[in-house]
């Protein structure tokens, strides 16, 4: 069971953490702006990264931390502790990286990847993820699939069958149908800019 409490104990008050931390129910740009508002009053140097994570310039103390923690939650917003922002970007990690870089997706569910990189895929885990990136797993798989179909697209010579084989979709039509369900365009139209951006290429080359 992961540890949801931000635990702060005697012999590690002072200890510094220089990592990534993840907030929950950070899932609008107004939040975005609250976290942001919190760190610069507590004159923290920092960076987002993608899906949400904040990461940190300096050593921060743990007292400081705490702090952070409280006057996010004044907001209703969770700063989570380092085992779980870790957690979470593991996953996150595991994703990405069997989606883009393996040659084809392994006959796997979307828990048994998670299972065999980073252990059991439980509810709760799949909660805090939810919370954070403000979409589910499944979703968060579905969007890093079109994101692939796209580089696919622009970037290779492959059929859109092939493709559909790659990334696991039963057929063509369906990986038609997602794409655009999520894009709001066709992969045709994508193969489209390809054509022109090579043409772009080729005049200033």
């Amino acid at each position: 069971m992961i540890n949801t409490e931000f635990a702060i104990e005697k012999n590690v008050r002072k200890r510094p953490v220089r990592t990534k931390l993840y907030v929950r129910y950070r899932v609008c740009l107004r939040c975005c702006e609250i976290v942001k508002i919190e760190l610069k009053k507590l004159k923290i140097r920092h960076s987002i990264q993608p899906y949400g994570a904040i990461e940190f310039h300096n050593d921060v103390s743990q007292i400081k931390l705490n702090k952070l923690k409280t006057n996010l939650q004044r907001h209703g917003l969770d700063l989570l502790d380092v085992q779980e922002s870790l957690l979470l970007e593991r996953i996150i990690n595991t994703i990405i990286e069997v989606i883009h870089h393996f040659d084809k997706l392994p006959n796997l569910t979307y828990k048994e990847i998670i299972a065999k990189n980073i252990g059991e895929a439980n509810d709760s885990v799949l909660k805090i993820f939810s919370e954070v990136v403000g979409m589910s797993v499944i979703q968060f798989i579905i969007l890093q699939k079109v994101e692939r179909i796209k580089e696919l697209l622009l970037y290779d010579d492959i059929p859109l069958d092939e493709i559909a084989d790659l990334l696991r979709y039963k057929s063509e039509q369906h990986l038609v149908a997602q794409f655009k369900k999520f894009t709001g365009l066709t992969p045709h139209y994508f193969k489209k800019l390809k054509k022109e951006r090579m043409a772009i290429a080729s005049r200033n080359s």
